[in-house]
């Protein structure tokens, strides 16, 4: 007998709230300002085989490693699950996806016995060890350079905490006292989450919620084919020089049936860290995936069901053990707008201007003046978002989130505003630090690069600037007082 739609709709509805809820208590229980103010974390929840079910709160890109994660995990442990075993993993080769700072916590969901869902997070931790404060150097040639490698291990082991591994967590890191925080809040959010999600399965049964999770894929996958049949069936390419002059290469082929992003041809990893792993860009690809396939509403593992990615191993785009990736961000950003500019000449009305390009990443650790202790800001800048015709171009907003941790503060900010390039691309902002002691490391990435221009409606102009921002940062170090 069919199962009633309303309570398949009722109970996908409830396991996203659980992701929610669970992203609710991370921000509310984390020790750190990047998790619980600049909000650098991610929560969701998949089904037993990893597939993402509820996108929680939190960064796209977080959220859409959660499924990566756990697939790695259950790769390596899903012969041995028993309930009230947790996992740990931030190795980038072994499931963690970003860097190593971005810890992934997932927690396997028993009902009557066996694994029914998992309950994951990502959040970004303040120092997991490496050779800088921070564990983000800009001049890293190699991953161990980086930090703790953590490759998909136990925490708990039938919910029984395996303390050696939480001794050499905290033995490893500059702050242990904000790791260990971080790491509770990760668990507890998990935990809330996992109560929630009993509480659906013992109401509605797991033959229900089970129907539920399949139709819900279903209606993804669905709602994604229908917006690649709207779009015209073709392939689009680009190439656009990079600020270290190489030249980056994408050919997206949209077809009724699925889309295929081809990133093979592209240049070799490098031994400095702003590498990605293939599933960071696997990522990208599903961000423009989705804006074009099926932005209103919530993804899941049906949605990104037409996508395929190409890479060549060994690339920047698919980087191989020992390659360094701390500023992975930085390729990541350029990688989605290289891909946006490439469906913007195509699609002129559907697709804006060129956004801020970079995360800007600002790294400032040291010993705070007044009491001693270790500190670590990593603070991204703001900057606009290309126009949406004919909208007003989106403005960067920001507030001072870590006054009192660091011996920087913010000393003032301006918008530029009422020029061409607000009118066009939203508001600039200036941002000024005034330090307040000594001792402190300051490191940053920067685009060398504007952003690209939209085309011209219905004209098939290509953007007006030729190049886009580049993976090949302009790097500065710089020691306080030098």
């Amino acid at each position: 007998m069919a199962e009633d739609p309303v309570t398949l709709t009722v109970i996908e509805a409830a396991l996203a709230a659980a992701a929610d809820e669970m992203f609710a208590v991370l921000r509310k229980t984390a020790m750190s300002p990047i998790i619980y103010e600049m909000l650098d974390c991610g929560t969701g929840i998949t089904d037993a085989g990893g597939r993402l079910v509820s996108s929680g709160a939190g960064i796209p890109t977080f959220v859409g490693a959660l499924d990566k994660a756990v697939s790695r995990i259950i790769a390596r442990h899903g012969e041995t699950l028993s309930d009230g075993d947790l996992f740990l993993t931030n190795d980038t080769y072994d499931g963690g996806v970003t860097h190593l700072n971005d810890m992934v916590v997932a927690l396997p969901v028993f009902h009557d016995g066996r694994c029914f869902a998992w309950a994951a997070s990502m959040a970004h931790w303040s120092d997991v060890g490496g050779r800088v404060p921070g564990s983000m150097a800009v001049d890293a040639s190699e991953i161990w350079q980086e930090g703790l490698r953590i490759p998909a291990i136990r925490l708990f082991d039938k919910g029984q905490l395996v303390s050696p591994v939480l001794d050499i967590l905290t033995a490893n890191s500059r702050q242990p006292d904000l790791l260990r925080g971080d790491l509770w809040a990760q668990v507890a959010a998990a935990r809330r989450a996992a109560t929630r999600v009993g509480v659906t399965l013992d109401r509605y049964g797991r033959r229900t919620c089970e129907a539920a999770l399949e139709a819900a894929f279903a209606l993804g996958k669905a709602r994604a084919l229908a917006g690649l049949a709207a779009l015209p069936a073709a392939s689009h390419h680009i190439s656009a020089r990079q600020d270290d002059g190489s030249q980056w290469q994408a050919k997206i082929t949209i077809a009724h049936d699925g889309m295929t992003v081809d990133l093979r041809g592209n240049p070799a990893q490098s031994a400095e860290p702003w590498n990605l792993s293939l599933d960071a860009a696997v990522i990208a690809a599903q961000m423009i995936f989705k804006a074009i396939a099926d932005p209103a509403r919530d993804a899941n593992a049906g949605t990104f069901a037409p996508l395929t990615v190409l890479t060549d191993p060994g690339s920047i785009f698919h980087a191989l053990t020992p390659a360094p990736q701390a500023y992975y961000f930085e390729t990541r950003i350029r990688l989605l707008d290289l891909l946006w500019r490439c469906l913007a000449q195509a699609m002129p009305d559907r697709m804006p201007a060129g956004h801020f390009g970079t995360i800007g990443g600002v790294v400032i650790a040291g010993l705070h003046p007044e009491t001693g202790r270790r500190f670590t800001m990593v603070e991204p800048q703001m900057g606009g978002g290309g126009r949406p015709r004919p909208a007003m171009g989106l403005t960067p907003c920001s507030r001072p989130v870590t006054e009192r941790r660091s011996i920087v503060r913010p000393r003032s900010c301006r918008e530029c505003c009422g020029n061409s390039v607000a009118a066009r691309s939203g508001h600039v902002e200036a941002r000024f630090f005034r330090r307040r002691g000594q001792g402190a490391s300051v490191r940053w990435a920067e685009r060398g690069f504007p952003s690209h221009r939209p085309c011209a409606s219905g004209s098939g102009r290509k953007p007006t600037a030729p190049r886009v921002a580049s993976a090949r940062f302009r790097r500065r170090a710089a020691r306080s007082g030098s």
